[in-house]
């Protein structure tokens, strides 16, 4: 038996004001109604009551770990998949580009900047701010990470993720508290290195979206090691992602990632070859984990035919080709990790529906894979972490 789980970040959400549905409702799955007419359908909660609605509790979860036990903070898992050590009396936090405008948060992806151009930004940022207690390090697009040697009091810091605030003043929202005076510094000191930079300069001139500051949140000390995934599941596996993410989640679990070209952080991602990947990695693999972004960043943009665009590509470019392999028996587990409401732009808590499909697993009577249908099967898992048992035989 080979195990595929098909991760759709944020594709769940709210109704849409004047559409008449949800983005799963809206989008047309013809693969993904199939499976759930053939297979299981319910709700799951993915993130733990009072822990933060984020990909890191959440995709934690759906990879079969507790985040009550393992979680210690984002900052120190994008650290992990980009090498980055980090020791006891070290903290690191995601540093975006960002830009804001007329004091609101215009962009909080700098306009989606490329990897190539943010990489300059960041190498300037480092030769301008950077000393033996302060290192950054560039990453994938608009995220990055910032390094703080014997700054441990950072850690109490109050910090806003961007994508909170998407079009919304950044007065309040800006680092408070212990510890954030630092942080508040080093992204003031930013805006000044950013502003006339030849990146920004090119970016402008064609009229994109320049990089105006950084912003750093998600600070944490290193993260944690967990029980190899071998080791709780008796299975060898590997994930494909275009996040940093996912990768330090990966390491952290002794999961293999694959290096599928096409595969991006976004709505130029290829479905077709990371599904094509994914089968061709079930060779090898018992278990392969497919996480796309793309839904995430359009519901985070506000974008609803981006967002159903995504979900719809899902469904035909990636779902399509997992259903229709047969080489070995396959069963899937295909779902959201958190909810991204595009009346929103955030994430929230709240149940996700979850499919579970492949030899074992009957219909329970649902004929969409949507919220809705999710919630009338009556079927309800509260701990995210146990959905791996369940599609492994091992729950």
């Amino acid at each position: 038996m080979k195990y595929c789980v098909v991760i759709m970040d944020g594709a769940s959400g709210l109704p849409l004001p004047g559409r008449g549905g949800t983005s799963l409702e809206l989008a047309r799955t013809p693969n993904l109604d199939a499976l759930a007419a053939e297979g299981v359908l319910g709700l799951v909660r993915t993130v733990p009551p009072g822990m933060e609605a984020s990909s890191a509790c959440a995709c934690m979860s759906l990879l079969g770990y507790d985040p009550a036990v393992y979680y210690r903070g984002r900052g120190g898992i994008e650290a992990r998949s980009m090498g980055i050590s980090v020791t006891g009396e070290e903290v690191v936090f995601r540093c975006n580009l960002v830009a804001v405008r007329d004091g609101l948060m215009w962009s909080y992806s700098s306009g989606y900047i490329s990897t190539e151009e943010a990489r300059q930004l960041i190498d300037a940022v480092n030769l301008g701010l950077g000393s033996d207690e302060v290192i950054f390090y560039p990453g994938v697009s608009y995220r990055h990470i910032c390094k703080l040697r014997g700054h441990l009091e950072t850690l109490e810091a109050v910090c806003t993720p961007p994508h909170n605030i998407s079009g919304r003043p950044i007065e309040g929202s800006l680092p408070s508290g212990p510890g954030s005076e630092i942080l508040r510094d080093l992204m003031a000191r930013s805006e000044d290195i950013l502003r006339d930079h030849p990146v920004n300069a090119s970016r402008r001139s064609r009229g994109e979206i320049p990089a105006t500051t950084i912003w750093l949140f998600w600070g944490s000390g290193p993260a944690p090691d967990m029980p190899s995934f071998r080791e709780v599941y008796g299975l060898e596996a590997a994930m494909t992602s275009g996040v940093d993410l996912l990768g330090g989640l990966g390491k952290m679990a002794g999961i293999a990632m694959l290096e599928i070209p096409g595969v991006t952080d976004g709505l130029d991602n290829d479905y077709a070859a990371q599904a094509e990947g994914a089968l061709r990695a079930l060779e090898s693999y018992d278990l392969v984990v497919v996480h796309i972004e793309a839904p995430d960043e359009a519901a985070h943009d506000g974008c609803v035919e981006h967002k159903i665009g995504a979900i719809e590509k899902i469904d035909s470019e990636m779902v399509g080709r997992l259903r229709a392999w047969h080489k070995d028996g396959l069963r899937l587990l295909v779902m959201p990790d958190h909810p991204t409401p595009i009346v929103e732009r955030t994430h929230t808590d709240d149940p996700v529906p979850f499919l579970l499909w492949g030899a074992g697993f009957s219909g329970n009577g649902a004929g969409r894979f949507t919220e809705a249908e999710a919630g009338r099967s009556g079927l309800v898992i509260q701990r995210g972490h146990d959905l791996m048992g369940r599609l492994v035989g091992k729950g």
